[in-house]
């Protein structure tokens, strides 16, 4: 009689959450692409979907809100995006540098270096969009253990053009950019953790177990990224990504690019997630034919091998997928010159021989046979300041200003509480095929005060990458977004004005010193009787 009433007690707490699943949906993926150097990328999507969802209205944050109760959507994150009216969202986190040229574009597009948050907000008259930028702020650096915090007015500003919404806009109210990036921010074990405990199966079950951190933070490339959407046709969309780009060639002692998931992550999959609406992996196939996948039971379309992993689909437990080159006894890289396979190259430097003043050079190549117009965005702290007399647009040493447009410069300014915010530089680059442009301006380096260094000093100052940005086709014969997303460049390590502070150490050891030696001489004067000692035979 007591097991029976246990079993209808346990019957009368599930019936309600089960009925919570018919509003939400979770389905997950992973990408598989070998390279031409011998690397293999690799990209975990994990969705969530509440569906009928809006967001908040920010002009309704003075009443109560109504309760949240899901399912399958975290809820850790869920009040963060309640508590200050989130309309979308994106947090990416990334250590390494992306290579463009021979990796392609990735399937996310937010590869930047470091840690980059931004988020649209309506406005409104109860709370300001600053208030909640630094609330939601904080909040993000507790749930990820990331110095998020760190993203303060001196690095926040709203460049509308190169980060537009993603999905649809409520009519509630008028939305706001807030955007920040922090180029020296580790990635670690500490991000990782609550990242997977975002996920309704955890890294228990389905491909989220394949995530071992060992494997994952050896890779030559990775990040995780946060994004947040809100459909107008469908709710709230939440999408879990990560990205790691591994290298079997250096992992493997035959010096061989034959992978499997055993090899990359040390691990198979050994069960589905039981709540999962799909969960699939695609592998997409190289053009040379001499490779062979196993298993060989995959579904081939148009060069991709899909492997479903639901509960419905007949594949074996623990599933291991593997590529090998069986003629191939060890790979040889390709030799260069190579083309590249993003249509746009960039590379990004400063240099100069004083502390004081440099050059900054960007160097952009269209590598496609068509007319590129490009998004450029350069968002710099007040470290450094930008001469825009001295802007020069050269192809082969000859300028050409006639290829940039649309030139938009907000130096930095004063605010309330005696900071500088960051100066953004925007402007529109038309690039001829199969040519080199050249940008380059002087800046100045700024004279910081001796509190205002990191504890490293000597090591210098991190710079966030510039963005290119595909625009809104023009004409017929410009190639505006054909086959790329945004780029960014690498991070730029700046040398500022540092003073000595090895001297106060070196003035405090020398004072000590001499009051020490003072100090012994005069106590022994004052306390030492000096007396005749006979010595008797």
């Amino acid at each position: 009689m007591r097991r029976a009433s246990v079993w209808i007690l346990l019957a009368c707490l599930l019936t309600p959450s089960l009925g919570l699943y018919r509003g939400e949906n979770y389905r997950e993926d992973l990408r598989i692409q070998p390279l031409r150097d011998g690397r293999v990328s690799t990209t975990f999507s994990f969705v969530t979907v509440l569906e009928g969802a809006v967001p908040r209205n920010p002009k309704a944050l003075e009443q109560l809100d109504e309760s949240q109760h899901y399912a399958l959507f975290p809820l850790t994150l869920g009040q963060i995006l309640r508590e200050y009216a989130i309309t979308e969202l994106h947090l990416t986190l990334n250590a390494g540098k992306w290579n463009y040229d021979n990796w392609g574009h990735p399937h996310e597009a937010g590869v930047g270096t470091g840690a980059e948050l931004w988020a649209w907000m309506g406005a409104s008259e109860v709370t300001t969009v600053d208030e909640r930028w630094s609330g939601l702020r904080n909040a993000l650096s507790g749930l990820f253990c990331a110095s998020l915090g760190s993203l303060d007015s001196r690095r926040t500003l709203s460049p509308t053009v190169a980060f537009p919404l993603s999905g649809s806009t409520p009519t509630f109210a008028p939305h706001e950019l807030r955007h920040a990036s922090l180029p020296s921010e580790n990635v670690c074990t500490e991000n990782l953790t609550p990242f997977l405990k975002l996920l309704p199966c955890k890294s228990r079950a389905g491909l989220a177990a394949l995530l071992n951190p060992q494997k994952v933070f050896d890779a030559d490339w990775h990040g995780m990224g946060i994004h947040v959407i809100w459909k107008e046709d469908a709710g709230v969309e939440l999408k879990l990504t990560l990205q790691a780009v591994f290298n079997p060639v250096r992992t493997s002692a035959g010096k061989r690019r034959d992978w499997n998931l055993q090899s990359l992550f040390d691990r198979t999959i050994e069960r589905s997630c039981p709540v999962a609406n799909s969960s699939s992996v695609t592998v997409i196939l190289p053009e040379e034919e001499d490779h062979k996948i196993t298993p060989e039971n995959a579904t081939y379309v148009d060069g991709l091998a899909i492997y479903g992993l639901s509960s419905s689909s007949n594949f074996t437990i623990p599933l291991n997928i593997g590529m090998h080159w069986p003629s191939e006894h060890s790979f040889h890289y390709p030799l260069p010159p190579l083309t590249p396979v993003s249509p746009l190259s960039v590379k990004r430097t400063i240099h100069g021989t004083t502390q004081t003043r440099g050059v900054l050079s960007v160097s952009v190549t269209n590598n496609s046979p068509q007319e590129v117009s490009a998004g450029y965005l350069e968002m710099m702290p007040a470290l450094l300041t930008l001469w825009m007399h001295t802007l020069k647009v050269e192809i082969n040493s000859q300028l050409r200003s006639d290829l940039l447009s649309g030139l938009k410069y907000h130096p930095p300014s004063l605010q309330s509480n005696d900071r500088l915010s960051p100066s953004m530089l925007q402007a529109v680059l038309t690039i001829p095929p199969k040519t080199t442009l050249k940008i380059s301006m002087e800046v100045n380096k700024a004279f910081l005060k001796y509190t205002e260094h990191p504890p490293d000093a000597m090591r210098g100052w991190d710079l966030p990458g510039a963005v290119f940005f595909p625009l809104p086709q023009l004409s017929h014969d410009i190639c505006s977004s054909c086959d790329w997303e945004r780029i960014y460049t690498p991070t730029l390590l700046v040398d500022l004005p540092t003073p000595d502070f090895s001297m106060p150490y070196n003035v405090i050891i020398l004072s000590c010193t001499l009051m020490t030696l003072i100090f012994g001489s005069i106590f022994n004067l004052l306390t030492r009787k000096w007396v005749v000692v006979e010595i008797q035979e």
